[in-house]
């Protein structure tokens, strides 16, 4: 952990290096530059003018009377504190538009960054500093010197002030408009919560704990909320960006939840009050707290949010919001957090019923993309029961799809689970004889003839993995395909073999996020279709002969 945060630091101060030099070092060297070779020019050709009669150009700032000090001051003042205010207002404008359009949290981080507070004190400071500096100039009384003070440095210092604030001004609207990029806001909400989330257990006192959870829950909430404010203004580019930075912020925390304070995972004080835990009973909470894992329960409710609104206005963001659910649970996986991945799961599966429910194919034909290469990575990881109880709720889906006439979301159940069962057996899973039986009982439900093609969907996929299992040897495994399939109609069994036959290219005719076809099997495997099917009745394989009618 110390390594990864040390590399994050060092990261980070490159990059605020570069951004420094950017938007301030470079512009105000430049401004400088060009202005000091105008003044050195223009001095030049006044000596060439006048001659030796002129002064040297530092007893010209340093030598003044006290007339000479109070005109310079009277202007110089006015201009600091225009400065001030045309800085004030144009900043001010620019953070509210944003905030306005991203999150109102826009103006809190604006006030609370330490580079705007210190360019808006140098003005104050510019402007206080000058304003004493007129008010020292002495002329002294009926014309006499005697009690003249003239402040030189002090004029001169007021002068290198204002020329400061002169060049800041260019650059600083370029660091307020940077600041508002809604790239860098998102960042900043991010890393805000990670610094919150990411603090090792130490002397801190119940309330400064229970703040940074608050903090850390709030980063959340605004993420969620720049991410729907994109959505309503179609900026996909916005919403994808900020939908990956919740779901960096919750990878960046799981691996360390160790090396946190006990205290921070007690959903308890302000936590509880929170909209997403005040309407959840005592139990769930409870549960929440038992497991460590209402920080992940909160940045995957905000993600059902967002996968709410974005079913109708933007259905691409659905896919990325799949994957960076997949991304958490993998994260999990890895940190071994088996109450993690459980709430991943769970979420997955409450992707799935939004997608059924609003009867949107494409949400759920990605979901289930995304979904499966979980229980890829979990049966990696060698956690059986995981994938089974996957495997189980891909079923309870077939089946309600198919009930709701999708058949194309059943036949797309029915080939991810004929996948995972291909991983199972080639990792060597304990759980491979389980999964083939819940892959065989995906057709068991209902029996009308409109839901056709979901069944020869499924029973396709069935007979895939027949062949796979052929293919490596093992004739038992897939004679316990064929014994389900045994009684199925013969016209079926022989257009199911002549389709699956017929399909001999792997590229899709159209754009699809998978690039595959569902029915392709490599040129090796689909010679095994004929074994296959050589174990039914020659009876039920053999075309039936039509008789051409006759003419009479």
């Amino acid at each position: 952990m110390t390594q990864d945060r040390t590399a994050e630091d060092a990261e980070g101060r490159r990059r605020g290096g570069a951004a420094l030099a950017r938007i301030w070092l470079r512009p105000m060297s430049s401004l400088l530059g060009v202005s000091m070779a105008t003044l050195s020019v223009a001095y030049l050709l006044d000596i060439a003018r006048d001659g030796n009669e002129r002064l040297p150009l530092w007893e010209v700032f340093v030598r003044m009377s006290p007339s000479d000090a109070e005109h310079i001051m009277g202007g110089i003042g006015e201009v600091i504190a225009a400065i001030l205010g045309i800085v004030i207002t144009v900043a001010s404008i620019i953070v509210q538009l944003a905030a306005n359009r991203y999150t109102p949290r826009i103006t809190e981080m604006f006030f609370r960054d330490r580079t705007n507070m210190l360019v808006m004190g140098f003005f104050v400071v510019s402007a206080v500093f000058s304003l004493w500096v007129n008010f020292s100039i002495r002329a002294g009384g009926g014309g006499s010197t005697e009690h003249a003070f003239v402040p030189s440095y002090g004029v001169l210092v007021t002068m290198g002030l204002l020329t400061a604030s002169l060049l800041m001004m260019a650059p600083y609207f370029g660091y307020v408009f940077d600041f508002v990029e809604p790239d860098n806001v998102v960042g900043r909400i991010k890393k805000s919560g990670v610094e919150q989330a990411l603090r090792p257990a130490g002397s801190e006192s119940d309330g400064e704990v229970d703040e940074r959870r608050v903090t850390a829950l709030s980063s959340l909430e605004q993420l969620a909320d720049v991410a729907l404010n994109a959505i309503d203004q179609k900026d996909k580019g916005i919403a994808s960006k900020t939908v990956d930075s919740l779901s960096e912020l919750v990878v960046a925390y799981l691996p360390h939840k160790a090396t946190l304070d006990p205290r921070w995972f007690q959903i308890r004080d302000r936590l509880a009050r929170d909209t997403d835990f005040v309407s959840m009973n005592a139990e769930a909470l409870d549960k929440l707290s038992a497991t460590r894992t209402w920080l992940e329960y909160k940045a995957l409710r905000q993600f059902l949010m967002v996968y709410r609104e974005a079913l109708t206005a933007m259905p691409d963001l659905i896919t990325r919001i799949a994957i960076d659910t997949r991304y958490i649970g993998q994260t999990a996986i890895a940190a071994g957090d088996r109450a993690a991945v459980a709430v991943v799961v769970k979420f997955f599966n409450t992707y799935m019923r939004r997608s059924l429910n609003a009867k949107d194919i494409a949400a759920a034909y990605n979901n289930l993309n995304q979904y499966r290469y979980l229980a890829e990575e979990l049966l990696k990881a060698g956690w059986g029961d995981q994938v089974l109880d996957i495997a189980r709720y891909f079923k309870y889906y077939a089946q309600t799809a198919h009930a709701m006439g999708l058949a194309f979301l059943t036949e797309t159940v029915a080939f991810d689970l004929c996948v995972v069962n291909e991983r199972a057996y080639d990792l060597h899973a304990p759980a491979r004889d389980e999964l083939l039986r819940i892959f065989l009982e995906v057709d068991k439900e209902a029996e009308l003839d409109q839901q056709e093609p979901s069944l020869r969907g499924v029973r396709k996929a069935q007979v895939k993995l027949a062949t796979y299992y052929l293919q490596k040897g093992e004739e038992a495994l897939a004679r316990k395909i064929y014994r389900d399939m045994r009684d199925e109609r013969p016209d079926r069994l022989r257009s199911i073999r002549a389709e699956l036959l017929a399909v001999t290219s792997n590229e899709f005719w159209e754009i699809n996020d998978r690039g595959a076809v569902f029915e392709y099997i490599e040129p090796e495997r689909r010679q095994l279709i004929h074994r296959f099917f050589e174990w039914f009745p020659a009876t039920t394989m053999r075309e039936p002969i039509r008789e051409e009618p006759t003419l009479e």
